[in-house]
């Protein structure tokens, strides 16, 4: 999965929130359903402009982020 070919960040779109490519949907709006335990299909039939695999980047996405290591104060 490469997150990128789902997701993109772009200044003009909701002051460059990284979003699903071709939509205004935030992937914040979609990580905050997943953590509150909603599926990839209910996620779908809220959002038809969106697909399993834009969700599962989603994933990947925030999977990638939390792999940076913190620098010690």
């Amino acid at each position: 999965m490469n997150w990128r070919e789902h997701i993109e960040s772009n200044p003009e779109i909701l002051h460059g929130k990284p979003c699903i490519k071709g939509t205004r949907v935030p992937v914040a709006l979609i990580l905050g359903y997943l953590a509150a335990g909603r599926d990839a299909e209910a996620i779908k039939s809220e959002f038809p402009d969106i697909t399993a695999e834009d969700v599962a980047a989603c994933l990947d996405y925030a999977r990638q982020l939390a792999e940076f290591e913190a620098v010690p104060a």
